[in-house]
């Protein structure tokens, strides 16, 4: 068994180990690996997957992660951008018929792939953001995932409207998922250890079937909207709105954009007008609208069909 070979709980062992295959540790892509066993553990059983259920494990390593997914009898999608670590998971995992490897940056390679129901992933703090971002604005919901990210990642991603770390992340992951924070990871639970302290959480579909997933659809604008009325915290609404519809309002007639009128009082118009449907006053600021918020506001703007896509 790849346990027996790999120590992948002893920070000294695996160094030895990246010694012995002449790998090494590669800063720009986030590399820490997770030796404390018993959150390894917890964060597997935590994605409540049954036997022959894929799971996309991003970040893979060395296979500390893998070993146990596969002994759980999950069949494992590994992605892993280190030429080393690809070496090392083929040498140990690719007579495993429940295994398989996609090479490269995730963030480019798991467009090709038909996503499963459950997620893994120890993430690289350099991408965990960016990554979960992309998932959901790409329409790639996962049943339940289990990501480790950093603590500040955590808290943006399970905040609340009016508190300190809510953001537009925030709202993207209130839109598909429901956040629950595991626990915290200290830093000596990683090899190499890494500046900060870093959390487990738990992400788990507002859906209740993936039929009623694909049911659901935001305007198009959502997601550019939200991330468009935090883009100035210290902006209100009235400053921000304004900005957003200003660069996609086309005129009343052909809802095309005219570029040599002037779109001002247009964009005046339907800003109050759309405030005034969703009951948001103009010198409130992003940070205080919770999702519902954002997304009657996001409807209110599709109704009107001055925008451009």
């Amino acid at each position: 068994m790849v346990q027996k070979m790999i120590n992948y709980n002893s920070p000294a062992a695996l160094k030895v180990f990246l010694e012995q295959e002449g790998l090494g540790m590669q800063k720009k892509f986030g590399q820490n690996f997770l030796v404390n066993p018993k959150i390894r553990q917890s964060l597997v059983q935590a994605l409540n997957a049954e036997s022959n259920d894929e799971v996309w494990e991003i970040g893979s390593g060395i296979g500390a992660m893998t070993s146990l997914l596969l002994e759980y009898k999950l069949k494992v999608k590994a992605f892993e951008i280190d030429l080393g670590f690809i070496r090392v998971l083929n040498k140990y995992f690719s007579d495993d018929k429940n295994f398989s490897l996609v090479e490269g940056d995730v963030m480019k390679t798991w467009h090709n792939q038909k996503p499963p129901e459950f997620l893994l992933g120890n993430l690289p703090y350099n991408i965990a953001a960016a990554l979960l971002a992309d998932f959901i604005e790409k329409g790639c919901v996962f049943k339940r995932a289990a990501v480790t990210v950093q603590k500040e990642v955590a808290s943006r991603m399970s905040a609340a409207a009016g508190s300190r770390d809510y953001s537009s992340f925030s709202v993207l992951c209130a839109s598909v998922y429901n956040v629950k924070p595991l626990m915290i990871i200290k830093r000596e639970s990683f090899y190499p250890r890494p500046n900060v302290d870093s959390m487990g959480v738990l992400l788990e579909s507002k859906f209740s079937s993936l039929s009623d997933q694909r049911n659901v659809q935001y305007p198009d604008i959502f997601y550019p909207l939200v991330r468009a009325l935090f883009a100035s915290r210290r902006k209100t609404i009235k400053n921000n709105l304004d900005i957003f519809l200003s660069s996609r309002i086309g005129n009343f007639k052909d809802n095309k954009i005219n570029e040599q009128k002037d779109c001002s009082s247009e964009v005046q118009e339907i800003r109050v007008s759309v405030l005034k449907d969703c009951s948001i006053k103009e010198n409130e600021r992003a940070e205080n609208l919770d999702f519902d918020a954002f997304l009657s506001l996001a409807k209110s703007i599709e109704n009107m069909r001055l925008y451009k896509k």
